[in-house]
C-alpha cells in the first residue's frame, strides 16, 4: 500500500481544512486508516483512526474538532479539521495498520505510512 496525503496548508486559527491521503492497492478496504500529527521537536502523536467498518477512535485533544472518514471505491481518507487552532500546527502523516482499534493509537502497529503534509496555523 502506497499512502500520499495532501490538503495541508496555511490557515488561520478559527478555520478549516481538510486532508486526504490517496491510497494505491486494491487492498485499501481491508486496512485501518490512520492519522497522526508531529509539530517540531516533539514525537508523532496519534489524531484519529478508522476501521474499514466504519468504526473510528480520536485522540482527546481532537475530539469535537476532527472528524476522520472514509471513502472505500476512492482508495481515500480524509481527515476534516475544524476549528484550527495554532497548536494543530504540524506535520500530518496517514498510516495503514491491520491491528484492532484498541491498538490503533500506537505508530509501532502501522505498516505503511505517508510522506506526511504541513499543517500551518497563524494566530
Amino acid at each position: 500500500v502506497q499512502l500520499q496525503a495532501s490538503g495541508g496548508g496555511l490557515a488561520q486559527a478559527g478555520g478549516s481544512l481538510r486532508l486526504s491521503c490517496a491510497a494505491s492497492g486494491r487492498t485499501f478496504s481491508t486496512y485501518s486508516m490512520g492519522w497522526f500529527r508531529q509539530a517540531p521537536g516533539k514525537e508523532r502523536d496519534f489524531v484519529a483512526t478508522i476501521r474499514w467498518t466504519g468504526d473510528r477512535i480520536y485522540a482527546g485533544s481532537v475530539k469535537g474538532r476532527f472528524t476522520i472518514s472514509r471513502d472505500n471505491a476512492k482508495n481515500t481518507v480524509y481527515l476534516q479539521i475544524n476549528s484550527l487552532a495554532p497548536e494543530d500546527t504540524a506535520v500530518y502523516y496517514c498510516a495503514a495498520t491491520k491491528v484492532a482499534l484498541s491498538q490503533a493509537r500506537m505508530t509501532k502497529f502501522y505498516d505503511y505510512w505517508g510522506p506526511g503534509t504541513q499543517v500551518t496555523v497563524s494566530s
